[in-house]
């Protein structure tokens, strides 16, 4: 039986090379380029346009020529879609519209007035039949069909208009915390779904699922956490014995590209969780920190990379994957190219999975942790070079010059476990690229032909650290031991929060929100807040009478909640920064790159962004950036992203600054660029919030008057 599905993987891998050497389509230069249809820009994922009205030469007289004032406030990661003339996104609380895209005019908005989801949503997906058009987007755990035109519910799809991620999962799973950030990818007649799900303990699996758009049933599922009869369930070793309740997640939440012409999905998988200590979950952990090549057909595997094998750093790839060409003896070979949070970028034949540039297996730290095996090795591509500084190289010179207390970083330095892939301890590790990477999910932007890419990244150094889990004793009450099995990670054990880090202080909870509105945000989540659906209402109750100050006296009862099962938790998400709040380690804090993937070379390399905070010492230094650029045929690069809030034009053969213009709340989402009647637009979401910002709400569109 084995002998025959291998068999049928080689037949099917040799048609699909066939088929694309016989189509020319395949051939980016042969497809179009003008319209924004989908979730950045196509469904390679190029983050590209051939548009040219716009040019280095008259982008300065670029204006805002309408802006949409959204009436829902904070953070905003969408990016918009283009059809015809309706332009297409989320608001920050999650309600969908449509607006004329020459115009702002708002057509129509979808979401329920009184109920506000606080989550994040980075757009929507488009699929159409002649007159059937329908817009796809997700709300807590629920994906929702909408008529293109209208607004309004399709009742023939799943339950009057909806279905819940979670009926394809096992039923184990069918009451944690599931919802989607990133818009589904679109195949003939099905939508294959990223999920987002828990990091820690009682994580759902994130089964990669693919649904019909007409009538919202399930039509394949991808385990990427095998099952006993799965290739791959051997690397799980301890996973049986604890038949599955504590490990979950390998989800992709980052979103996918697709080739049509091959009929194949390229899926980034997540982490497995928990995710820093795996003691439960020995072996390699496929399919997570993966790129999955699958039959977008039946959702078969094709072929498999590895990123990071057991991961226990969260180093998942956090952005799409793109579809690009790129020349190897003189001849064009489809490549897929995936950036990731340590700075790497790993090109593969996107037919075959074979490696473009080698990728060495080195030996890498082992665990001192009690029932944890780190893996004795990890992937490194040979080229291109990392495109941020690594942990390794950073000595007492790096500090940063602006800092007031240097001794004092110098010695966390000093103590700190600075090689690449240090496994968590109970001392600190210092972790560069940061927990949220070098590349973020904005992702990278290409020429699709040319085999260039071009990708923003972050430098900040965070410190990861373990620490042993104290076991509840009876003299605290049950809400405060629900809050230190659930939320001390992000808010500490004085609830004060780590604001610098964008996790903001309980202490005066009660002062800002209802208990209602605590509750409903305990089970939903807020931002990149996962949601606690899992805890029982009993719990959750004492954890709002905890977080108000009330009954805190109140004893835990023998049986009424569970320990933390495991001996180590992590201890908390805390930048490495410097008295006044600014990065601890030397400038640049952000840069932005273009990568020559024939070659493996760069083509240029600047700081990207200000800190104001300095002066004029500030400018060039570099700033935290989240959202991706967008770049043009005739020499454009577009991009937001910055904590100060300016869009910016380079010209992406240099990396010149050619334009800036000042937004009205700080951008951190990818833009898009499209025509109506002739005309360029390019359009951003500006929602703020986020590297704590104020709060925005508007689109606004720049046009050439």
């Amino acid at each position: 039986m084995h002998c025959n599905k291998t068999l049928s993987k080689l037949i099917a891998v040799s048609f699909l090379f066939i088929s694309f050497i016989s189509c020319e389509n395949t051939n980016p230069k042969t497809l179009s380029y003008t319209s924004w249809s989908t979730y950045l820009g196509d469904s390679g994922r190029s983050h590209y346009s051939t548009l040219s009205q716009i040019t280095k030469e008259n982008v300065k007289d670029l204006k805002v020529v309408w802006s949409y004032e959204s009436p829902d406030w904070g953070q905003m990661q969408m990016n918009p879609i283009v059809i015809d003339t309706m332009l297409y996104g989320v608001s920050a609380a999650l309600r969908a519209f449509a607006l004329h895209a020459a115009t702002g005019e708002e057509i129509w908005r979808f979401g329920d007035s009184l109920q506000v989801w606080h989550s994040t949503s980075r757009g929507v997906s488009y699929w159409e039949n002649g007159d059937d058009r329908r817009i796809f987007f997700t709300r807590g755990p629920d994906l929702y069909a909408l008529d293109a035109l209208s607004g309004q519910p399709i009742s023939t799809f799943g339950n009057q208009g909806k279905i819940d991620l979670r009926s394809g999962l096992p039923e184990e799973d069918k009451d944690k915390f599931v919802i989607s950030n990133t818009p589904g990818t679109i195949y003939k007649d099905l939508i294959v779904m990223p999920l987002r799900i828990s990091e820690d303990i009682d994580a759902a699996r994130g089964d990669i699922m693919a649904f019909n758009v007409i009538t919202g049933a399930l039509e394949w599922v991808f385990h990427t956490i095998p099952y006993p009869t799965e290739e791959g369930y051997d690397t799980w070793k301890d996973i049986k014995a604890y038949q599955n309740k504590w490990v979950g997640a390998a989800n992709n939440w980052a979103g996918m590209a697709l080739d049509k012409r091959l009929g194949i999905i390229y899926v980034p998988t997540g982490s497995a969780a928990p995710d820093f200590y795996g003691g439960m979950r020995k072996g390699s952990n496929l399919y997570s920190d993966c790129l999955l090549a699958l039959d977008a057909n039946t959702g078969e595997r094709i072929w498999h990379f590895q990123f990071t094998h057991h991961d226990i750093w969260d180093r998942d790839p956090p952005a799409p994957p793109n579809l690009l060409m790129v020349e190897r003896k003189g001849k064009k070979i489809p490549a897929v190219a995936q950036v990731t949070k340590q700075g790497y970028v790993y090109v593969f034949d996107r037919r075959t999975g074979k490696p473009l540039f080698d990728i060495a297996e080195k030996t890498v730290p082992s665990s001192k942790l009690e029932g944890e095996e780190a893996w004795p090795t990890q992937p490194f591509p040979v080229e291109p070079k990392p495109f941020a500084r690594q942990s390794n190289v950073l000595t007492a010179d790096d500090i940063s010059p602006f800092a007031e207390n240097k001794e004092e970083l110098k010695e966390i330095l000093a103590k700190s476990d600075k090689r690449i892939y240090a496994p968590p301890s109970l001392g600190p590790v210092l972790l560069l690229p940061g927990y949220d990477g070098a590349a973020e999910w904005g992702g990278a932007a290409t020429n699709p032909y040319e085999g260039i890419i071009y990708v923003n990244s972050n430098e900040m150094a965070w410190i990861l650290q373990m620490e042993e889990v104290v076991r509840n004793s009876e003299d605290i009450s049950l809400g405060e031991q629900v809050y230190l099995n659930n939320c001390v990670i992000c808010h500490k054990v004085d609830r004060s929060g780590m604001a610098a880090s964008g996790f903001p202080s309980l202490i005066d909870i009660k002062a800002r929100k209802t208990r209602e509105e605590v509750s409903v945000q305990i089970v939903n989540g807020k931002g990149m807040m996962t949601g606690f659906p899992q805890i029982p209402d009993k719990e959750k109750e004492a954890l709002v009478d905890f977080l108000f100050d009330e009954n805190v006296g109140k004893e835990v009862k023998s049986g009424e909640s569970n320990h933390y099962p495991l001996p180590y938790k992590h201890a908390g998400y805390n930048k490495f920064l410097d008295n006044k709040g600014l990065p601890g380690i030397s400038p640049p804090w952000g840069t932005l790159h273009a990568i020559d993937l024939n070659t493996g070379k760069y083509i240029w390399s600047v700081p990207f962004g200000d800190t104001p905070e300095l002066g004029a010492e500030g400018k060039g230094t570099g700033t935290e950036n989240y959202g991706g650029p967008i770049v043009t045929e005739n020499g454009l690069l577009f991009i937001g992203a910055t904590k100060v809030g300016y869009f910016r034009v380079f010209d992406k053969y240099t990396g010149k600054l050619l334009w800036e213009y000042k937004l009205p709340a700080a951008a951190f989402a990818t833009p898009a660029m499209y025509e109506v009647n002739g005309k360029q637009y390019i359009t951003i979401a500006c929602g703020g919030e986020k590297l704590g910002t104020v709060k925005g709400n508007r689109i606004v569109a720049f046009a050439l008057k």
